[in-house]
């Protein structure tokens, strides 16, 4: 057999891809990435892209922000490893913990260290098991989320996770129960208000709770804003309908704030956004600005006092990652809290956030644009075949697909979602930026829509 030689050819003998479009990659190939640049990566040929998808909304300050850099290297010289078993764990890990609880809605809490989002929600349904069990209700193990929604990619998180592909893997598992998406244009029924709509969706969760047992139900997870779902806010007054549902039923409320924490939505917190206060928070991604492979569970006070009781009464609690509570990646997480909350990293969502609006309201004049739809610094356009009826295109034309791969060959990388176009961008953009990351998007959505409308 021979090697091959270029840096594509080696990628795609050698590598698997996740979420990879296959048509999309036989056709054009794999871009190899050297390094980046502020918010700009650099492929093996040295063509510069603005990577308006921050990473996987992850590099919020950018691909070679200094701090961090400096932050991970003096932690490797200090500590290089660890882990937080056997009531042993790093100074690091005991100072992140404190400062993830002081920046919390919560006045006191826990934390809990995973790898990942995934992984951090799919211990929080352990979690939830686990203290159900220890108070005499072994049965309460359903989980209620909603369709489209993203939860992660482990067996338990996938099955929360509201997307028609899971069935591949023959998930989700039973138990798991998905609610109708809080997405007013696209399922909100002819005639009917926003206003009615959140309501049915109220009356849909009572029946469902009802319906299953509320004696059975172990907790409910909401993305503030669904992320992977197509950017996806929630429709007015969603939160503050069904809150008061679920707090009637004794039943958890888990934040999952993957994407929409440290700032992506323009707050520390999707839920201050919304309004709402959950029972416990889940965290990554921007958590470590994406320089380091982290996930935590915080949970607020009740929740903290209920699993407390039920490790006390079994000595322990069987859980946990060898990586859990890692000091570097507890050295680099203190410092990209504090970069997003105190370097004007989130103060720049926020005073940018109405100029993207205010382009992406332009662009969604056009024909072929259904609904732009967002906050903060994560926004989506709803690519449609007609606009009156939200008739999307076929599905065959790929055309959200077709739309990033032309966005890539003018040096923008953005993300396709469904018949959506995502846009995550760093927390760095700058104007000239934003600007640069509009021009080349309306010049993909100029080609892509005369080639298919």
């Amino acid at each position: 057999m021979n090697k091959p030689q270029s840096w594509e050819a080696r990628a795609e003998t050698y590598s698997l891809y996740g979420f990879t479009d296959m048509p999309s990659l036989h056709q054009r190939g794999t871009v190899v990435v050297t390094h980046g640049e502020g918010p700009y990566i650099v492929d093996v040929n040295g063509r510069r892209y603005l990577d308006a998808n921050s990473g996987l909304w992850n590099m919020v300050a950018g691909f070679d922000h200094k701090g961090l850099i400096d932050a991970a290297k003096a932690q490797y010289e200090r500590f290089p490893g660890y882990h937080a078993f056997f009531g042993r764990m790093s100074d690091q890990t005991v100072m992140l913990s404190e400062k993830l609880v002081e920046v919390s809605p919560f006045d006191s809490g826990r934390v809990f260290y995973t790898n990942s989002g995934s992984e951090a929600n799919d211990t929080m349904v352990k979690m939830l098991w686990f203290l159900h069990a220890a108070e005499g209700k072994p049965q309460k193990r359903k989980i209620l989320t909603r369709w489209n929604a993203y939860h992660g990619v482990t067996a338990v998180s996938a099955s929360m996770t509201g997307k028609p592909y899971n069935s591949v893997f023959g998930l989700p598992l039973p138990g798991f129960v998905h609610l109708t998406c809080p997405h007013y244009w696209r399922y909100g029924e002819e005639g009917e208000t926003e206003e009615q709509f959140v309501a049915r969706l109220a009356r849909e969760l009572e029946e469902t709770i009802q319906r299953e047992g509320a004696d059975t139900i172990a907790g409910f997870f909401a993305e503030p804003v669904m992320g992977a779902g197509g950017v996806i806010p929630p429709a007015k007054g969603y939160f503050q309908a069904i809150l008061p549902i679920l707090r009637k039923y004794d039943i958890p409320v888990i934040s999952d704030e993957v994407i929409c924490g440290f700032g992506r939505t323009g707050n520390t917190w999707g839920c201050v956004t919304y309004d709402f206060t959950p029972d416990a928070i889940i965290s990554s991604k921007n958590l470590t600005a994406g320089f380091f492979p982290m996930g935590a569970v915080i949970l607020g006070p009740e929740l903290s006092k209920r699993l407390e009781t039920a490790i006390e009464a079994i000595e322990e609690f069987p859980h946990g990652f060898t990586a859990s509570g890692h000091p570097v990646g507890c050295a680099i997480a203190l410092k990209a809290i504090d970069v997003v909350m105190n370097e004007g990293l989130a103060e720049n969502v926020r005073r940018l956030a109405p100029r993207f609006e205010e382009r992406l309201k332009h662009i969604a004049e056009r024909p072929n644009i259904g609904e732009y739809r967002g906050i903060g610094f994560m926004w989506a356009l709803e690519a449609v075949k007609d606009k009156a009826s939200k008739t999307p295109f076929d599905g065959n034309l790929s055309v959200s697909e077709r739309i990033a791969n032309t966005c890539t060959d003018l040096g923008l990388i953005c993300r396709p979602l469904g018949q959506s176009v995502v846009l995550c961008p760093p927390f760095i953009l700058t104007e000239a930026q934003m600007d640069e990351m509009f021009d080349k998007l309306e010049k993909a959505l100029d080609k892509v829509f005369a080639e298919v409308a």
